[in-house]
């Protein structure tokens, strides 16, 4: 596809409209319809400066020029490559810290590229085909699912989270309509209905593990202003205790 045509569908894809983002990018709305319908072709610079402002994934910003006529400017190294050494030992050095507690690294298609001990206990039992994709592992019924309580609510929430990615991550597709298409099991405890709400300040995730219920938080880390394609997909997620209970019991 040209690159007009993608950049549109960026724009509609944030909802801004051409005089919005002219404006944010020191230009005018007579041009950018130039652009996006072919008739101008943007510089470098300004192919960069709309990508970022549109909030672009790095991988796409490449496609972008390469659907302009530039040659890519971000690397897409191999994450165990050389000059990626400083961001493996960080990355262990933080799945490190949260031990006890589970935590794991996946890229942008959910892919697991590194967890810490606490989340191989999670995972005791599971196939270990699943094991490598954090979706697989969570929603497929040789799983996690049969554990999870409330299991089709939380199903719900991980299926639109996945569906929010596609838009920007087209090659997620793939992934959804296997994930989505996986039996649907009752999960630990919990019918169809929604998940419950307790007044917390945030709704847990609650696995059942050694004939026990842990409940977790969930936070998702990724890095500031990258500049490698590989970097920029990287996300830690982290499975904080809710409850006394859980951080006892991870800590025993």
């Amino acid at each position: 596809m040209a690159v007009g045509p993608l950049l549109r569908q960026w724009r509609q894809l944030r909802r801004i409209s051409q005089l919005d983002l002219a404006l944010a990018v020191d230009s005018s709305a007579r041009h950018l319809s130039f652009v996006e319908t072919g008739r101008a072709r943007p510089s470098q610079a300004m192919l960069l400066k709309l990508a970022e402002h549109l909030e672009v994934p790095l991988r796409q910003r490449n496609a972008l020029l390469v659907a302009a006529g530039y040659a890519p400017v971000y690397s897409a190294l191999a994450l165990d490559s050389p000059p990626l050494a400083p961001v493996r030992a960080g990355l262990e050095r933080l799945l490190a810290a949260y031990e006890p507690y589970p935590a794991l690294v996946f890229d942008g298609g959910y892919q697991v590229v590194a967890a810490n001990a606490g989340v191989q206990r999670l995972l005791a039992g599971v196939d270990s085909s699943l094991c490598d994709n954090l979706m697989r592992a969570l929603l497929h019924p040789s799983g996690l699912a049969p554990r999870v309580v409330h299991f089709p609510a939380w199903r719900l929430y991980m299926l639109e989270r996945l569906e929010r990615a596609l838009p920007a991550w087209p090659a997620l597709r793939a992934l959804y309509d296997e994930v989505s298409g996986y039996e649907v099991v009752r999960g630990a405890v919990g019918g169809n209905g929604p998940l419950p709400d307790a007044g917390l300040v945030a709704q847990p995730f609650q696995l059942e593990c050694d004939g026990t219920v842990l409940s977790f938080v969930t936070t998702a880390t990724t890095f500031n202003t990258p500049l490698d394609v590989t970097v920029s997909e990287l996300a830690v997620e982290a499975f904080l205790p809710a409850d006394q209970h859980t951080a006892s019991f991870l800590q025993g």
